[in-house]
């Protein structure tokens, strides 16, 4: 059955996420009667020009006139949320009236479920008034209300996505943060998810200190380095990273100020001998994480940016291979799903979650007291 026939309604995602480089799209189609995603119609990324990043990044600290500034950023933001909306509707060769509702998530400033908060930047309302779409936004609060995380929000989708009897499965995603999704083959055994550190957000920040890069494409650079143990050994010691789930984070924790604290025991290390450890920490957080909750899984699937870098693909493989000879790392791709498209469809599904009215949230993941519908509607 083609994506335009009934039975089948049309959902925009837009995920711009914590490495601040741009907003990823996708138009996809969902059965109406069982919200089973039925096929991806058309994807788009548009990039962050350099100052608006800056801006992003620079709202990531307390800083002076912050409200006035934040809600500058949020308009600049939606013009590029609007671009992409523009751009995916023209690919797919469908009207905007089409469109059921678009999910967007808006860009993460501060993160402390900690103290009952968090904050994305955005507009919604005039997201709503520039597309002439419904706009469902603000999807982390109403977990947080009921005391949750209010994330990781993905594995509710990654398993809906990619459950299998036939295997238990890891979903890992690596943006700026990374974050797995325990996919268990039994269903009587629950959905288990989690942050288990940093992703790219420190190997961005420091090739672009040091090369002027935007990332480590391919992990080219942290090729050329060797890991310094003790500094890795040091990075290691973050007590997040052995705290129990259900637990999540942000540049609010990892960011430059943290690793600039790290290396003041070790002013002597070279510049790519930082982005060799950092690479290894990344991967060696994700895979411990693994082992530790999901002994026995064989089959892990990679999302995300950090899918793209080969070097880190190899290490999380090398790492999880000392303790699990069978186990196979791939990227979504394997699956029929591009991985650079997973987060931005999670949104488009979460969107199509609110407007039937069922929850979208997973307790055993953060933590929250119930099922609770997420979600905040801005009628075109």
């Amino acid at each position: 059955m083609s994506s335009f026939d009934s039975g089948n309604s049309l959902y925009i995602g837009l995920m711009s996420g914590t490495s601040l480089d741009g907003v990823d799209g996708t138009l996809a189609s969902f059965a109406d009667k069982t919200g089973a995603l039925q096929e991806t119609l058309a994807s788009a990324y548009i990039p962050f020009p350099d100052s608006l990043r800056a801006e992003l990044l620079a709202l990531q600290t307390s800083g002076p006139d912050e409200i006035h500034r934040e809600s500058l950023a949020a308009n600049q933001l939606v013009e590029y949320y609007a671009a992409c909306v523009a751009t995916l509707l023209q690919q797919a060769g469908v009207d905007a009236d089409r469109i059921e509702s678009i999910g967007v998530h808006g860009q993460t400033i501060r993160h402390r479920p900690d103290l009952g908060y968090t904050r994305q930047i955005n507009n919604p309302a005039l997201l709503a008034e520039k597309t002439g779409i419904d706009v469902i936004a603000d999807f982390r609060s109403r977990d947080i209300a009921a005391g949750g995380q209010g994330a990781p929000l993905v594995p509710a989708f990654h398993h809906a996505l990619f459950a299998s009897q036939e295997e238990d499965r890891v979903v890992v995603n690596i943006g700026g943060i990374a974050n797995i999704s325990i996919l268990p083959s039994k269903l009587t055994k629950p959905v288990i998810g989690f942050d288990t550190g940093p992703g790219n957000v420190l190997l961005d920040a420091w090739i672009s200190q040091h090369n002027g890069q935007p990332y480590d494409a391919g992990g080219e650079w942290a090729k050329t380095g060797k890991v310094h143990p003790a500094l890795l050994a040091a990075l290691r010691e973050e007590t997040f990273l052995s705290a129990p789930p259900p637990k999540s984070t942000g540049r609010d924790l990892f960011n430059p100020a943290w690793l600039a604290d790290k290396l003041t025991q070790f002013p002597d290390v070279a510049s790519a001998d930082v982005q060799a450890t950092l690479t290894v920490f990344s991967a060696t957080s994700i895979a411990d994480a693994i082992r530790q909750h999901a002994p026995d899984t064989k089959a892990v699937y990679v999302c995300g940016g950090g899918a793209l870098n080969a070097y880190l693909m190899t290490l999380i493989h090398f790492s999880l291979k000392l303790h699990r000879a069978d186990i196979a790392v791939s990227s979504t791709a394997t699956l029929g799903v591009a991985p650079n498209q997973i987060e931005a469809l999670a949104f488009a599904w979460l969107a199509q979650r609110f407007d039937t009215k069922e929850p979208a949230n997973l307790p055993a993941v953060t933590g929250a007291e119930g099922l609770r519908i997420l979600g905040a509607l801005y009628p075109a």
